[in-house]
């Protein structure tokens, strides 16, 4: 047993398992020493930055300078499907995409972790408002927070109802 070279050694640890602990450590340290608050808006930070990066690959493997409203639905369940999650679009109006998901990319290790839906939020935010002028995320349900799914409202026109206030808003950095 001492003699046995450590490759051989039962240990879950791949470059993708660690690099998912590192995150939710990470975020559970921040919402541990600043506050929920605060370690949500750094993390919308890095997923603000995802987003901006994640839509110019998909705009240039598409062509386009702007993606529609069907286009960007596609896109937002390609990429959590490309990270391993399990998003599907419920429904397309004008008035917004609503999205559902059955499995987090980090899997159990996001439960209690709801700044980590500030990833969430940000990338689909971004790509929404950079494509069609303006988006806000209502995260109606997180796995994050015992939902048992998620279901994401990407809003695409403000509203001017006090009721409707739920999520954050984006905006494109550039004119439309």
């Amino acid at each position: 047993m001492g003699d046995e070279l450590p490759d051989a050694a039962p240990i879950g640890l791949s470059k993708e398992n660690f690099l998912v602990q590192l995150l939710t450590n990470w975020s559970q340290t921040l919402e541990d020493v600043a506050g929920l608050e605060e370690a949500s808006g750094m993390i919308s930070v890095v997923g603000g930055m995802i987003g901006l990066q994640i839509n110019q690959e998909y705009r240039q493997h598409f062509g386009r300078d702007l993606m529609d409203r069907e286009l960007v639905a596609q896109v937002l369940v390609d990429l959590k499907r490309r990270i391993d999650g399990g998003f599907s679009i419920e429904r397309i109006t004008d008035e917004a995409i609503v999205l559902v998901n059955s499995k987090c990319p980090f899997g159990s290790s996001v439960n209690g972790r709801t700044s980590l839906c500030m990833m969430t939020s940000n990338v689909f935010g971004k790509i929404a408002a950079e494509n069609l002028g303006y988006a806000r995320i209502e995260l109606a349900e997180t796995i994050a927070s015992g939902d048992g799914r998620c279901r994401v409202i990407v809003h695409l026109r403000p509203s001017d109802s006090a009721s409707e206030i739920d999520g954050r808003e984006y905006f494109s950095e550039q004119p439309l």
